[in-house]
């Protein structure tokens, strides 16, 4: 891991929090006044922020965080590693809170922490594969979960920086004249 890429990451949560009420409170405001570009806004910010991050510099979501394991993805993955999807899920998977299958640790197991690999790139969960969501259609109603992203991917971080630019909402409506 590069050490600018370190110091990012160990500076992350702290800087996550301190605009973690004024990111809700956009988001709040967001809603009520959705742009119709909003989705391309956004793909473009993912694109032009990927342009210049390197996952593999990182890898803190595959460190510190587990994804949710969808039925498609147990059969995927179990099938390309040659198990029985119920012994995969018995070696690999819990049920968190929610009820939704995750890994039973972190880091995650398919990371091969020596280059932050994945093992099992070509058939990753779709929640891997669409990290951190920031390019999704209908993108508002994954505010939350993109706040929640921001403390832990530098990219999701640095994008919802970026939309609070290109989209600025004044807390304070402007009175016509």
């Amino acid at each position: 891991m590069s050490t600018s890429m370190e110091e990012f990451l160990q500076e992350l949560p702290k800087k996550a929090q301190a605009v973690k009420k004024e990111n809700v409170s956009y988001f709040k405001r967001l809603k009520k006044r959705t742009p119709k570009d909003l989705d391309y806004v956004m793909q473009d910010l993912h694109d032009k922020e990927f342009e210049r991050t390197d996952c593999l510099t990182c890898a803190n979501c595959c460190k510190t965080t587990s994804p949710m394991f969808f039925a498609k993805d147990i059969e995927r993955i179990a099938k390309h590693l040659r198990m029985k999807e119920q012994k995969f899920m018995d070696t690999y998977l819990e049920r968190d809170e929610d009820d939704c299958y995750v890994l039973k640790s972190a880091p995650c197991t398919f990371l091969d922490e020596s280059d932050n690999t994945c093992l099992i790139y070509d058939v990753r969960p779709r929640a891997c594969a669409e990290y951190p969501h920031t390019n999704r259609k209908k993108f508002i109603q994954l505010t939350d979960l993109t706040i929640t992203n921001s403390e832990i991917c530098p990219a999701a971080y640095n994008i919802v920086e970026a939309l609070k630019k290109a989209i600025p909402l004044d807390s304070t409506p402007k009175k016509h004249r």
